[in-house]
């Protein structure tokens, strides 16, 4: 017969059963005493004193938590440090170190001359920079943030075959006194602002009226105060061009203190006679209002017969090719050739401007930080079309936002491509970064034909990056 209760439940201890009353016979013990046979009372009351007792026991073994309140915010800590002050981001951004007193000092490297610039015997060779010409280039912001200058003990740079053609060609058309509309095109990092660089050393080095627009995006984007010219569908930068009219006098000091102003500039609000030097005309005025006027009548004297030749050149083409940030009095886009600056260069780029003692009109483009302007790449892919005798493409006819004052401006120009450099002019150049004590490797073939080859045939850019990497990440 199977059992009413689990084996498993007689092997456990259980407590006493109480026993009923009646079971119990006459006979048994008077000392027991009778008990309920199921109750849910206690067995017996508890005190006072009991009761706090077990109520501290049991508060030993619970945990407080802290209060949660829903939505409740920290205060935030005052920031005690020093804002910093107006313009001082932009500045240090654009900052541009020349020099490094911890590199080793190169000695024996030539200094870059009128003449060296266009010797043939000159390529593949790193040459230094004379202490006027480096005064010259950093007052018309050709230095870059982005090129390496601060590594070095003094700056020096590459003369490559392309500098040489291209310093050959800016001579040649001032001496014919002809007007040379080229815009610098190549692939990314292979030294398209080095190359601008470079043409502007030209420049100042054969006595030349250089004018540089450094960042064209800076005119475009919004960034300046801006006015509408009376009379006119223009619109002036006061104050970038005061800045502009200042960097052009000290750039070219020199060379606009020889000139005399030859025409009676009798409407200009500030005192500009005959006789006055171009120098003091530049930075006649302070006055954001009279900027442009004073810039026009500036312009006109230097277009005058009799001038020093000019070299007009502009970083970031593209951005001086597009519909600016800016907003007309009926809150519509303003084109970046309504900018009156912007205006002077895509007029001399077009070849609407006469320029009777020779000139150079300089376009440098560039992809690290450029738009994609369909304009832009047919107009410069039919003008080198045209350059080398090939076909020349049409426009895409299922395309109708191209833009009729871009075609304009790059009409009739010369492209000049670059590409990467040569294997004999990356060894020159890594010898140099051996010798000033930034590359710690054995420079020969081999490692030169390996940096070479890293860096997709010879891209200055990339040459940096592979050997210098661990230079800059330091830094």
């Amino acid at each position: 017969m199977a059992s009413a209760n689990c084996w498993r439940c007689l092997s456990r201890p259980s407590p006493r059963l109480p026993i009923h009353t009646n079971i119990l016979g006459a006979s048994s013990s008077p000392l027991a005493s009778p008990a309920a046979a199921f109750t849910t009372s206690a067995t017996r009351t508890l005190s006072k004193a009991d009761k706090l007792k077990q109520e501290s026991s049991m508060a030993q073994h619970i945990r407080a938590g802290k209060q949660f309140a829903m939505g409740k915010k920290k205060k935030r800590q005052p920031d005690k440090s020093k804002p910093p002050g107006l313009g001082e981001r932009k500045a240090f951004r654009k900052r541009i170190q020349l020099s490094n007193n911890n590199a080793l000092e190169v000695t024996g490297l030539d200094e870059l001359t009128a003449q060296s610039i266009v010797d043939p015997n000159s390529v593949g060779r790193v040459v230094g920079l004379p202490e006027e010409l480096v005064d010259q280039l950093r007052v018309s912001e050709a230095f870059k943030p982005t090129q390496n200058w601060g590594l070095f003990r003094s700056p020096h740079m590459l003369v490559r075959q392309e500098t040489v053609d291209l310093a050959k060609q800016l001579t040649s058309a001032i001496d014919k006194k002809e007007t040379l509309r080229m815009v610098v095109t190549g692939d990314r990092s292979s030294g398209k602002s080095m190359l601008g660089l470079q043409a502007l050393s030209t420049g100042f080095m054969n006595n030349w009226i250089v004018i540089n627009i450094p960042e064209a995006q800076e005119l475009t984007t919004a960034a300046t105060e801006y006015s509408q010219i009376p009379n006119s569908d223009q619109y002036a930068q006061p104050v970038h061009t005061i800045k502009f009219l200042q960097a052009i006098q000290k750039a070219n000091l020199s060379v606009l203190s020889q000139c005399k102003v030859e025409l009676d500039h009798i409407h200009l609000p500030v005192s500009a006679s005959r006789g006055t030097t171009l120098a003091a005309m530049a930075v006649a005025t302070k006055e954001p209002e009279f900027a442009w006027p004073v810039f026009q009548a500036f312009w006109k004297e230097l277009l005058l017969p009799g001038r020093p030749p000019i070299l007009f050149a502009l970083d970031g083409l593209a951005h001086s090719m597009r519909v600016s940030d800016y907003r007309s009095p009926a809150f519509n886009l303003i084109h970046s050739h309504d900018l009156a600056l912007v205006r002077i260069f895509a007029d001399a780029l077009g070849g609407k401007t006469k320029f009777v003692n020779g000139a150079v009109i300089l376009g440098v483009s560039t992809k690290g930080n450029s738009l994609v302007i369909p304009s832009v790449e047919k107009a410069l892919e039919q003008a080198a079309a045209r350059q080398n005798g090939a076909p020349v493409p049409p426009r895409d006819p299922f395309y109708r936002k191209y833009d009729e004052r871009v075609f304009q401006a790059l009409d009739g120009v010369k492209v000049f491509d670059i590409r990467g450099v040569s294997k004999a002019e990356a060894r020159s150049l890594m010898e140099y970064w051996a010798a000033s004590g930034i590359l710690r490797m054995r420079v020969d073939e081999r490692n030169v034909s390996e940096k070479w080859t890293l860096a997709g045939s010879g891209i200055l850019g990339e040459i940096e990056k592979v050997a210098l990497y661990d230079i800059r990440m330091s830094m």
